[in-house]
This record gives structure tokens, C-alpha cells and sequence, in this order.
């Protein structure tokens, strides 16, 4: 009889088994729960890429306007 034999017959190979059922099980809420968060996520990038893009555009243009003056 091979070792891995002896490990199915034991009822540690049993622990081990319910281990990797628990942690599938946890894998799978988790990615779960990082679908359903993932719209809300996206959303909030989307407008903090938003609000960044929207301060360079005022503050690139303030400072051309500054600089334009300022050579004449």
C-alpha cells in the first residue's frame, strides 16, 4: 500500500479536505464580495480622475497665462 493510501485512511486526510472545502468556500465570498464592490470602486476613481484632471487643466492654465505675461 502506497503512502497516499495510508493518508486517505486516516481521518487527518479527512481534516485536510474539509480545510480546502473551507478555504474554496472562502475564496469564492471573497471574490464575491469584490464583484459587488467593484461598481462602486470604479465609480469613485472615475470621479477622483475626474477631480485631478479637472485642478491640472486650472492650474496648467493659470500658470501659461502667468508665464505669457510675465515674457512680454
Amino acid at each position: 500500500m502506497g503512502p497516499i493510501l495510508k493518508f486517505i485512511r486516516h481521518a487527518d486526510g479527512q481534516d485536510l479536505a474539509e480545510y480546502c472545502l473551507i478555504t474554496a468556500l472562502v475564496a469564492l465570498l471573497a471574490g464575491a464580495v469584490l464583484f459587488q464592490v467593484s461598481g462602486g470602486m470604479k465609480s469613485l476613481w472615475n470621479s477622483a480622475t475626474q477631480t485631478t484632471s479637472s485642478a491640472a487643466n486650472t492650474l496648467s492654465g493659470g500658470q501659461s497665462g502667468a508665464v505669457s505675461r510675465g515674457g512680454r
